[in-house]
Parts: structure tokens; C-alpha cells; sequence
């Protein structure tokens, strides 16, 4: 059994890494999807209300809400599957949550990249306004740090640079998958 998790700012590639994984057969559990559901539940649109809605649930729940509301979808697809795919973590508390879940076995990946590479790739995306308004991604980074995701990525396991092309960091993502983050440090050392 393994969790990979991922933390990463906007447009690093943490969708893509997840895209691989469940091309793979890998589950994937994706917190931003929780705070969907929360939204459609209170009546509110994703699209504009996520970041609101994050923020109220970490308020009411806790700042492991969404980490917590995560861990028996994890659990399920654990009954089943050897390893499991955690996209998104924002913070140092969610990392707290999952280690404590599933101890050694939680791997925790950042997915980085510098801005401008991001912008350009979240403007091709073009899925809301924060995605090709360079100011709206600004703020967008802005609130996901101050979730505490500088700490997440910080105390990453593994980093992947995905700063080449589509098919190097899918080779990165398939040795992950296949070879486990040792794999990955030596690709990126």
C-alpha cells in the first residue's frame, strides 16, 4: 500500500500527473473535488465560489477539513488498489493529516515550475478567469499560500521539476509510479 500525495501552485502539472495515474488504473482522490461537492451542497457555484468555500470549511472543520473529509475515499480505493493518488494538498496541516493516516507509507510529491511557464500553461487550460488573468493567478497563489502551501512544499518527500517537455515528465510520473520517488530524485537530483 502507498498514498502519493501532490502539492504544487497552479499549473505545475499536478492534473497531469493525475491524468497519468488514472491512465495507469491508478485511483486518484482529488481534494479540490471535495471542495466542489461542498459547493454544489450549499447551493454555490464551483467555479466562483471554491476559494470561498475552502476557506469557510478550514474555518468550520478545522484547517484539516478537506484532508480529513478525504481519508475515507483514500481508505476505499485502498481495499482494492496498491496505491492511491492524493491530488492537491494546500498546507503543512493536510501533510500532518496524511502522515498520521498512513505513516511511511504517505509520499508526498511536489510538482513545481516557475511562474511564467505556469501562466502560460493555465492560459491554454483557460478553465476560469484566475487561469489567464495574470493578477487573478497572482491572488489565486497568494491564498494558496497563505493555506500554508510553501510549508507543504517544502517538506515535499520528492520534487519533480516539470520544466521540459509533456513526454519527460510523464517518463518522471511513470517512474514514480513504477519505481517509487528514489526514481525520481535521481532523474532530478
Amino acid at each position: 500500500m502507498r498514498v502519493i500525495g501532490t502539492v504544487g501552485l497552479p499549473g505545475s502539472g499536478k492534473g497531469e500527473l493525475a491524468e497519468v495515474a488514472e491512465e495507469a488504473g491508478i485511483p486518484v482522490v482529488t481534494m479540490g473535488d471535495i471542495i466542489r461537492e461542498e459547493c454544489r451542497n450549499r447551493g454555490l457555484d464551483p467555479a466562483t465560489d471554491h476559494g470561498k468555500i475552502a476557506k469557510a470549511l478550514r474555518e468550520e472543520e478545522g484547517d484539516d477539513a478537506i484532508a480529513a473529509r478525504s481519508l475515507p475515499v483514500i481508505e476505499s480505493h485502498l481495499e482494492s488498489n496498491d496505491v492511491v493518488v492524493v491530488d492537491g494538498l494546500r498546507s503543512g496541516v493536510e501533510l500532518d493529516r496524511f502522515r498520521e493516516a498512513f505513516g511511511d507509507e504517505f509520499v508526498l510529491v511536489s510538482v513545481e515550475a516557475p511562474f511564467e511557464m505556469r501562466s502560460e500553461r493555465l492560459g491554454d487550460r483557460g478553465r476560469d478567469e484566475s487561469d489567464t488573468d495574470v493578477e487573478s493567478l497572482k491572488k489565486r497563489e497568494e491564498r494558496e499560500l497563505d493555506f500554508g502551501m510553501g510549508e507543504a512544499m517544502d517538506r515535499a518527500d520528492v520534487v519533480i521539476e516539470n520544466t521540459g517537455t509533456l513526454e519527460a515528465y510523464h517518463e518522471k510520473i511513470t517512474r514514480l509510479f513504477e519505481d517509487g520517488p528514489e526514481a525520481v530524485a535521481e532523474v532530478d537530483g
